[in-house]
This record gives C-alpha cells, sequence and structure tokens, in this order.
C-alpha cells in the first residue's frame, strides 16, 4: 500500500539573480519564523526572493523584502507580503556569520526557499562577495563555452 505524504509537493524558489551578483562563499540552512497563512502561500510557490537580503539586529539575523503573497482563501486573516521575518540558526552559526558579516564587502543573500522532509519551510542563505563586470563576462563566457561543447557532443 502507497503512502501518500502530506508534503508531496516538491517546493524548491530559486534566487537565481544571486548567482549572477555575487560570488558564495559559504551556504547556511535556516529556518523562518512564520505567521498566519505564510506557510500556505509558500507550499503554493508564491515566494519571491529577488530583492530580500539579511542583515543582523541585537545579535540575530533578519531578512528584508522576501515578497511571499498573500493567502487566496484567507479572507481577512492574511498576512503583510513583505514584513521582516527573523531566521533561525544555531548559535555557533551567527557568531561565525556575524564576525565575517563585519568585514568590508560580504554581504547575507538568500539563496532559496524549500520545504524540508517535515514539511518545514527552510531558507538557505550565502555570505557572499559581489562580482565585479569583469568577473560576471567570465561567467557568461564559461557558460557559453559549455552551451557549445554540449551542442558539439550531440
Amino acid at each position: 500500500m502507497n503512502k501518500k505524504s502530506r508534503f508531496e509537493k516538491i517546493i524548491n524558489i530559486k534566487n537565481k539573480k544571486a548567482s549572477y551578483e555575487f560570488e558564495f562563499i559559504e551556504k547556511f540552512t535556516a529556518g523562518l519564523v512564520l505567521k498566519g497563512t505564510e506557510i500556505k502561500s509558500i507550499r503554493e510557490g508564491k515566494v519571491s526572493l529577488t530583492e530580500a537580503y539579511c542583515y543582523f539586529r541585537s545579535g540575530e539575523l533578519y531578512i528584508k523584502q522576501m515578497h511571499i503573497a498573500p493567502y487566496s482563501m484567507a479572507a481577512s486573516y492574511n498576512h503583510d507580503a513583505v514584513r521582516e521575518r527573523k531566521l533561525l540558526l544555531n548559535k555557533k552559526e551567527l557568531d561565525k556569520l556575524e564576525t565575517k558579516f563585519s568585514e568590508k564587502g560580504l554581504s547575507i543573500i538568500p539563496v532559496r526557499v524549500f520545504l524540508n522532509d517535515k514539511g518545514l519551510a527552510k531558507l538557505e542563505i550565502a555570505l557572499a562577495r559581489g562580482k565585479k563586470l569583469h568577473d560576471k563576462r567570465n561567467d557568461i563566457k564559461e557558460k557559453d563555452l559549455k552551451k557549445e561543447m554540449s551542442r558539439l557532443t550531440y
């Protein structure tokens, strides 16, 4: 007998712009503190990370400008779409991130939102350094070369 999982739909929302704009140094997985109908909207896949960023406030990590669309089935009990949300990490990870974040030129960027095996919303964040224009050009050249090589093999 096949058991159907409650969380059968795979949610994996990526910030495609981030890998183009930033060079990732280290990645972490953080939990999200959500309110009300936000998890239902995430399960529908209605999340945008394009303008989101993370920052520290009194030793805790928060994400700002992450857009979670209001849930369509909730009437008046809906959530604010772009409120700041607290991220849940271990104390060691927070300390490590905060010391590296204080270095000049480093940022904490959200990379993707996904649901784990238990159905909890998780956010993958990366400690990143902004790319220069010539770095972006090199990435584009490498992608084009890979495409050409894959075309030639067929």
